[in-house]
């Protein structure tokens, strides 16, 4: 027979928990688990409800007690391992200057050379601005060569002009 457009699951048809048994708690549509913490669930307020200020205090301990694998069992110093290192703001150290890291180290040396090259190249200390010196003053000189070599030509072009004239 035809059923339609849609297949049923293979497992059966859906089961809806009627109020009879809602109201039992025997409703197959709970699951197990959620029995169970709903139980722990009650327990805890139950007990939450009945006990002082005094056990807010006990557990507090009993947490910072609880370590992880053998630590609780064993002391262990191992030089390798990382401590957290929680300074607070009251604790810590002003006037201690702090101590940077190689790389910021050799990056704070980089600037300086870099400062002291660029002001020995500004006054022509350094062999690189000696050479774009002695190139410059060669480039002046062709330049003022060619300059004074055009002004040859011209004069002489006028005076050309000035014979023809004549």
């Amino acid at each position: 027979m035809g059923r339609g457009k849609f297949k049923g699951k293979p497992t059966g048809r859906r089961q809806f928990s009627t109020p009879e048994e809602m109201i039992a708690g025997t409703s197959a549509a709970r699951p197990r688990t959620f029995r169970k913490e709903e139980a722990e669930v009650e327990k805890e307020e139950a007990l939450d409800a009945g006990s002082d200020e005094g056990s807010e205090e006990e557990s507090g301990e009993e947490e910072s007690e609880k370590t992880k694998g053998a630590r609780g069992l064993i002391d262990i110093e191992n030089p390798n391992l990382v401590k957290p290192k929680n300074v607070k703001a009251r604790d810590a150290d002003i006037d201690k200057p702090t101590e940077l890291s190689r790389r910021e180290r050799e990056e704070i040396e980089k600037q300086r050379a870099h400062e002291r090259f660029m002001r020995l190249q500004e006054q022509g200390k350094t062999e690189q601005s000696r050479k774009d010196l002695d190139r410059l003053a060669l480039i002046r000189q062709q330049r003022a060569d060619a300059a004074k070599k055009r002004e040859e030509e011209k004069a002489a072009k006028e005076m050309k002009k000035i014979e023809a004239r004549k």
